[in-house]
């Protein structure tokens, strides 16, 4: 599918240098008039030995000046998602005054990041030349968590969209691309300035039970009282006035959700970061979640399901498209966790059709993650079961 300013297809045969080249020319003609900013390709394992071989003809057969992105086992373009022998992702995007700048970032690096502004002496931009990241990483070699606290620290506010790249489990191997560059640890960060802002749109999965409550006693990431309440007891409360099938549906997919912005009036979804509960003790009242939340928050509990994850994207997605107004959509990068597709809804092509429909006709390619990089309020974080939604927007003057 094509935009007339981004198109992405999808090659399902095995490697042939000719092929991919007549495949590339083909979806580089499907923007005559457009120049090519920028590509984002996603290759399954099978593509492994060939990689390097594989970036070399798409980027010379498509005339790409930037090309980045990494492997799994599953990828999507336009409204499609292949789950199983999924080929070769690529998408091309037309960005008018975009300015990229692309970088390799190391496990090494991330241990040396104390400093405040490391980062931006490492990566060569500063802040006011950036409106946001597209970040690829790999699970295996790479400390997540501790890479986007300091790049929260020295980006402050900007989006980090992205995701943790699959590859080949049982040799926890995975693949990350960068212009011609093939990578088997770190991460690949895009930064996107210019004329061009990078918007996202994080969509946890989950529904809100219950009513808001304020915590009011915490020790790291243990919640004793809520409300000044047993938390186990506020939580008992709030299962047992669910519905019977909720209820049923509850069962090992209750969360938590912190609200990333005390000044809202009203809490809706997307303003509260989705945590596991970890322990629920019946007998000291508490709570252990996977997070650390402080006195005072904000919070809610939350239920997981299909019916859920297809509700808040639905929500999210059509909030999203009033909040751009007039600007032009010229593409977008879908991360999707791979505890969602077929597995989860029971159909294929859930999430990137969702986008498509409510967004759409965009070029679209991303792919399924082992982990989800997006933005709660101002702070970005690594996720589970989300689908985290870059798209590249027009910068409207102020």
């Amino acid at each position: 599918m094509s935009s007339s300013f981004s198109a992405a297809g999808h090659f399902s045969g095995e490697f042939d240098e000719a092929a991919l080249q007549e495949w590339a020319k083909q979806l580089r003609a499907q923007l005559p008039a457009q120049n090519v900013s920028l590509g984002l390709i996603f290759i399954s394992p099978t593509f492994f030995p060939h990689a390097s071989q594989v970036l070399e003809v798409l980027r010379l057969s498509a005339q790409i000046p930037i090309l980045a992105g990494c492997s799994s086992q599953g990828l999507i373009y336009s409204g499609f998602e292949i789950e199983e022998n999924p080929g070769i992702v690529l998408a091309l995007y037309s960005l008018p005054g975009v300015e990229l700048h692309g970088v390799h970032i190391s496990q090494s690096q991330v241990e040396e990041a104390e400093a405040k502004g490391f980062w931006q002496h490492q990566t060569g931009i500063d802040p006011s030349r950036t409106n946001g990241w597209l970040t690829f990483l790999d699970p295996f070699s790479m400390d997540s968590e501790a890479w986007l606290k300091t790049w929260n620290r020295d980006f402050n506010e900007l989006p980090v969209l992205g995701g943790l790249a699959s590859g080949n489990f049982r040799e926890q191997v995975t693949q990350l691309y960068l212009n011609g560059e093939v990578y088997q640890e770190g991460g690949v960060a895009l930064s996107v300035g210019g004329a061009v802002e990078l918007r996202g749109v994080t969509c946890q999965g989950c529904t809100p039970i219950g009513e808001t409550w304020t915590l009011t006693k915490v020790e790291e990431n243990v919640i004793h009282t809520i409300g000044n309440r047993p938390a186990y007891k506020v939580l008992a409360e709030t299962f047992n006035e669910l519905a019977p099938d909720d209820q049923r549906h509850a069962q090992g997919n209750l969360l938590i959700g912190l609200a990333m912005d005390e000044y809202v009036e009203e809490f809706h979804r997307g303003d509260f970061l989705i945590r596991n509960l970890l322990r629920a003790d019946s007998s000291s009242g508490s709570l252990a979640i996977g997070a650390l939340p402080r006195p005072g928050q904000t919070v809610q509990f939350q239920l997981r399901s299909a019916r859920a994850a297809n509700e808040d994207m639905q929500e999210l997605l059509t909030r999203a498209k009033q909040r751009l107004g007039s600007a032009k959509v010229y593409g977008g990068c879908l991360c999707s966790c791979n505890g969602r597709g077929q597995g989860l809804f029971g159909r294929p092509n859930h999430d990137a059709g969702m986008v498509q429909s409510v967004l759409g006709p965009i070029g679209l390619a991303g792919f399924f993650c082992n982990g989800e990089i997006g933005p709660v309020g101002k702070r970005n974080f690594l996720h589970g079961y989300t689908a985290s939604l870059a798209l590249f927007v027009e910068k409207l003057a102020t």
